[in-house]
Protein backbone atom coordinates (compact mmCIF):
# COMPACT_ATOMS: atom_id res chain seq x y z
CA UNK A 1 0.00 0.00 0.00
CA UNK A 2 0.89 3.57 -0.51
CA UNK A 3 2.80 5.49 2.07
CA UNK A 4 0.64 8.84 3.13
CA UNK A 5 3.31 10.53 1.18
CA UNK A 6 3.59 9.36 -1.57
CA UNK A 7 -0.34 10.37 -1.66
CA UNK A 8 -0.80 13.78 -3.21
CA UNK A 9 -4.68 13.24 -3.52
CA UNK A 10 -7.67 11.37 -2.72
CA UNK A 11 -11.31 10.89 -3.60
CA UNK A 12 -14.02 9.49 -1.45
CA UNK A 13 -17.47 8.43 -3.86
CA UNK A 14 -20.55 7.79 -2.01
CA UNK A 15 -23.94 7.78 -2.37
CA UNK A 16 -25.46 9.95 0.33
CA UNK A 17 -24.45 13.22 2.43
CA UNK A 18 -23.43 11.50 5.76
CA UNK A 19 -21.96 7.88 4.34
CA UNK A 20 -18.43 8.87 3.99
CA UNK A 21 -19.08 10.55 8.04
CA UNK A 22 -19.98 7.26 9.02
CA UNK A 23 -17.59 5.35 7.23
CA UNK A 24 -14.11 7.20 6.90
CA UNK A 25 -14.39 10.99 8.21
CA UNK A 26 -11.70 10.05 11.00
CA UNK A 27 -9.29 8.64 8.46
CA UNK A 28 -10.16 11.55 6.20
CA UNK A 29 -9.16 13.90 8.63
CA UNK A 30 -5.40 12.37 9.23
CA UNK A 31 -5.13 12.02 5.50
CA UNK A 32 -5.67 15.86 5.23
CA UNK A 33 -3.40 16.85 8.45
CA UNK A 34 -0.55 15.07 6.39
CA UNK A 35 -1.06 17.41 3.28
CA UNK A 36 -3.11 15.26 1.24
CA UNK A 37 -6.19 16.57 -0.76
CA UNK A 38 -8.99 15.18 -0.43
CA UNK A 39 -12.19 15.64 -2.66
CA UNK A 40 -15.81 14.02 -2.21
CA UNK A 41 -18.27 13.19 -4.66
CA UNK A 42 -21.53 12.61 -3.51
CA UNK A 43 -23.71 11.04 -5.81
CA UNK A 44 -27.13 11.48 -4.81
CA UNK A 45 -28.56 14.88 -2.63
CA UNK A 46 -30.11 12.74 0.03
CA UNK A 47 -33.28 14.16 -0.82
CA UNK A 48 -35.11 10.86 0.53
CA UNK A 49 -33.88 11.71 3.71
CA UNK A 50 -34.88 13.37 6.93
CA UNK A 51 -36.94 12.66 9.70
CA UNK A 52 -39.12 16.08 9.83
CA UNK A 53 -41.99 15.63 7.66
CA UNK A 54 -42.78 19.58 8.40
CA UNK A 55 -39.73 20.35 6.02
CA UNK A 56 -40.90 20.59 2.63
CA UNK A 57 -39.65 17.59 0.57
CA UNK A 58 -38.29 20.35 -1.81
CA UNK A 59 -35.92 21.69 0.23
CA UNK A 60 -34.50 18.77 1.54
CA UNK A 61 -31.68 18.27 -1.36
CA UNK A 62 -30.23 21.29 -0.45
CA UNK A 63 -30.34 21.22 3.60
CA UNK A 64 -28.64 18.23 2.79
CA UNK A 65 -25.67 19.71 0.47
CA UNK A 66 -25.54 22.02 3.08
CA UNK A 67 -25.20 20.06 5.72
CA UNK A 68 -22.15 17.89 3.77
CA UNK A 69 -20.50 20.66 3.41
CA UNK A 70 -20.27 22.00 6.71
CA UNK A 71 -19.32 18.21 7.34
CA UNK A 72 -16.51 17.82 5.14
CA UNK A 73 -15.23 21.58 6.73
CA UNK A 74 -15.25 19.90 10.03
CA UNK A 75 -12.40 17.27 8.71
CA UNK A 76 -10.76 19.99 6.44
CA UNK A 77 -12.17 18.68 3.58
CA UNK A 78 -13.91 22.18 0.78
CA UNK A 79 -13.82 20.18 -1.71
CA UNK A 80 -17.37 18.77 -2.37
CA UNK A 81 -18.70 17.40 -5.86
CA UNK A 82 -22.78 16.77 -5.79
CA UNK A 83 -24.24 14.49 -9.48
CA UNK A 84 -27.72 15.35 -8.75
CA UNK A 85 -28.97 11.70 -8.62
CA UNK A 86 -31.95 10.95 -7.40
CA UNK A 87 -31.64 9.67 -3.47
CA UNK A 88 -33.52 6.07 -3.47
CA UNK A 89 -33.39 5.34 -6.84
CA UNK A 90 -29.16 4.96 -8.26
CA UNK A 91 -28.89 2.02 -10.31
CA UNK A 92 -25.34 1.22 -11.91
CA UNK A 93 -25.82 3.00 -15.22
CA UNK A 94 -23.42 3.70 -18.17
CA UNK A 95 -24.50 7.67 -17.41
CA UNK A 96 -23.40 6.82 -13.59
CA UNK A 97 -20.26 5.33 -14.37
CA UNK A 98 -19.61 8.37 -17.15
CA UNK A 99 -19.64 10.66 -14.51
CA UNK A 100 -17.69 9.12 -11.93
CA UNK A 101 -15.23 8.48 -14.59
CA UNK A 102 -15.37 12.16 -14.74
CA UNK A 103 -14.90 12.95 -11.63
CA UNK A 104 -11.74 10.79 -11.33
CA UNK A 105 -10.10 12.08 -14.13
CA UNK A 106 -10.74 15.73 -13.25
CA UNK A 107 -9.38 14.97 -9.46
CA UNK A 108 -6.66 12.64 -10.42
CA UNK A 109 -6.70 10.86 -7.00
CA UNK A 110 -3.91 8.07 -6.23
CA UNK A 111 -6.24 6.92 -3.38
CA UNK A 112 -10.24 6.22 -4.04
CA UNK A 113 -12.77 5.21 -0.99
CA UNK A 114 -15.74 3.98 -2.07
CA UNK A 115 -19.07 1.79 -0.97
CA UNK A 116 -18.90 -1.90 -1.13
CA UNK A 117 -20.59 -3.27 -4.03
CA UNK A 118 -21.69 -6.51 -1.93
CA UNK A 119 -24.16 -6.87 0.94
CA UNK A 120 -23.32 -7.09 3.87
CA UNK A 121 -25.17 -10.08 6.01
CA UNK A 122 -23.69 -8.90 9.11
CA UNK A 123 -25.08 -5.10 9.45
CA UNK A 124 -27.44 -4.34 7.02
CA UNK A 125 -27.58 -0.74 7.04
CA UNK A 126 -24.19 -0.67 5.30
CA UNK A 127 -25.73 -1.78 2.27
CA UNK A 128 -28.50 0.45 1.59
CA UNK A 129 -28.94 -0.52 -2.31
CA UNK A 130 -27.78 3.35 -3.36
CA UNK A 131 -24.65 2.53 -1.32
CA UNK A 132 -24.24 -1.23 -3.38
CA UNK A 133 -24.67 1.11 -6.38
CA UNK A 134 -22.61 3.54 -5.78
CA UNK A 135 -19.98 0.89 -4.88
CA UNK A 136 -20.34 -0.93 -8.18
CA UNK A 137 -20.16 2.26 -10.11
CA UNK A 138 -17.46 3.58 -8.37
CA UNK A 139 -15.15 0.35 -8.86
CA UNK A 140 -16.36 0.36 -12.69
CA UNK A 141 -14.93 3.94 -13.37
CA UNK A 142 -11.75 3.11 -11.49
CA UNK A 143 -11.52 -0.03 -13.84
CA UNK A 144 -11.78 0.29 -16.50
CA UNK A 145 -13.74 3.28 -17.15
CA UNK A 146 -11.45 6.75 -15.45
CA UNK A 147 -8.15 4.87 -17.30
CA UNK A 148 -9.59 3.95 -20.89
CA UNK A 149 -9.15 6.66 -23.19
CA UNK A 150 -12.01 4.79 -25.20
CA UNK A 151 -14.26 4.35 -22.48
CA UNK A 152 -16.77 7.57 -22.93
CA UNK A 153 -15.50 9.79 -25.95
CA UNK A 154 -17.53 12.69 -24.55
CA UNK A 155 -14.59 12.59 -21.79
CA UNK A 156 -11.89 12.82 -24.03
CA UNK A 157 -11.08 16.75 -23.32
CA UNK A 158 -9.64 14.95 -19.93
CA UNK A 159 -6.88 12.61 -19.52
CA UNK A 160 -7.19 8.89 -18.40
CA UNK A 161 -6.51 8.41 -14.62
CA UNK A 162 -5.51 5.22 -13.07
CA UNK A 163 -5.97 4.95 -9.37
CA UNK A 164 -3.07 2.89 -7.89
CA UNK A 165 -5.57 2.03 -4.76
CA UNK A 166 -9.18 1.94 -3.61
CA UNK A 167 -9.97 1.43 -0.13
CA UNK A 168 -13.45 0.38 0.05
CA UNK A 169 -15.60 0.59 3.49
CA UNK A 170 -18.92 -1.22 4.78
CA UNK A 171 -17.71 -4.79 4.01
CA UNK A 172 -17.73 -7.86 6.19
CA UNK A 173 -14.02 -7.95 6.16
CA UNK A 174 -11.65 -5.43 5.89
CA UNK A 175 -7.62 -5.79 5.68
CA UNK A 176 -6.84 -1.94 6.57
CA UNK A 177 -7.47 -1.11 10.37
CA UNK A 178 -7.27 2.77 10.83
CA UNK A 179 -6.57 4.28 14.05
CA UNK A 180 -8.76 7.20 14.24
CA UNK A 181 -8.90 7.86 18.24
CA UNK A 182 -6.97 11.52 18.14
CA UNK A 183 -9.38 12.14 15.15
CA UNK A 184 -12.19 10.74 16.62
CA UNK A 185 -13.87 13.91 17.69
CA UNK A 186 -13.88 15.52 14.11
CA UNK A 187 -15.58 12.31 12.92
CA UNK A 188 -18.10 13.31 15.89
CA UNK A 189 -18.62 16.89 14.67
CA UNK A 190 -19.19 16.14 10.97
CA UNK A 191 -21.52 13.35 12.10
CA UNK A 192 -23.42 16.01 14.00
CA UNK A 193 -23.26 18.58 10.92
CA UNK A 194 -26.26 16.41 9.70
CA UNK A 195 -29.00 17.77 11.78
CA UNK A 196 -31.70 17.13 9.33
CA UNK A 197 -30.88 13.20 10.11
CA UNK A 198 -30.64 12.72 13.92
CA UNK A 199 -34.09 12.57 15.61
CA UNK A 200 -32.28 11.56 18.74
CA UNK A 201 -28.53 13.38 18.27
CA UNK A 202 -27.22 12.14 22.25
CA UNK A 203 -27.41 8.34 20.40
CA UNK A 204 -24.74 8.91 17.93
CA UNK A 205 -21.77 9.23 20.12
CA UNK A 206 -22.23 6.31 22.16
CA UNK A 207 -23.45 3.94 18.29
CA UNK A 208 -20.24 5.48 16.42
CA UNK A 209 -17.75 4.69 19.12
CA UNK A 210 -18.88 1.51 19.68
CA UNK A 211 -18.49 0.38 16.36
CA UNK A 212 -15.32 2.14 15.99
CA UNK A 213 -13.98 0.20 19.37
CA UNK A 214 -15.08 -3.18 17.56
CA UNK A 215 -12.92 -2.09 14.55
CA UNK A 216 -9.90 -1.40 16.75
CA UNK A 217 -10.44 -4.71 18.77
CA UNK A 218 -10.64 -6.57 15.64
CA UNK A 219 -7.99 -4.97 13.86
CA UNK A 220 -6.02 -5.99 17.09
CA UNK A 221 -5.13 -2.33 18.35
CA UNK A 222 -4.86 -2.03 21.78
CA UNK A 223 -7.79 -2.01 24.43
CA UNK A 224 -9.15 2.11 24.11
CA UNK A 225 -8.16 2.26 20.33
CA UNK A 226 -10.91 3.11 17.69
CA UNK A 227 -10.46 2.53 14.14
CA UNK A 228 -12.38 2.79 10.81
CA UNK A 229 -11.84 -0.54 8.62
CA UNK A 230 -11.60 -1.12 4.86
CA UNK A 231 -10.93 -3.26 2.06
CA UNK A 232 -7.26 -1.74 0.20
CA UNK A 233 -7.26 -3.11 -2.94
CA UNK A 234 -4.43 -2.81 -5.95
CA UNK A 235 -5.95 -0.65 -8.58
CA UNK A 236 -3.18 0.73 -10.37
Amino acid sequence: MLDDTQVDSALVITAHPDDVDFGAAGTVALWVEAGIKVTYCVITDGDAGGFDATVPRDRIGGIRRDEQRAAAGEVGVNDVVFLGYRDGRLAVSFDLRRDVARVIREVRPQRVICQSPERNMVRIPASHPDHLAAGEAALCAVYPDARNPFAFTELADLEPWKVAETWVMGMERANRYVDITESFDRKLAALHAHASQHPEPDSIDPLVRGWNSLNAQTGGLVEGRLAEAFWVIETG
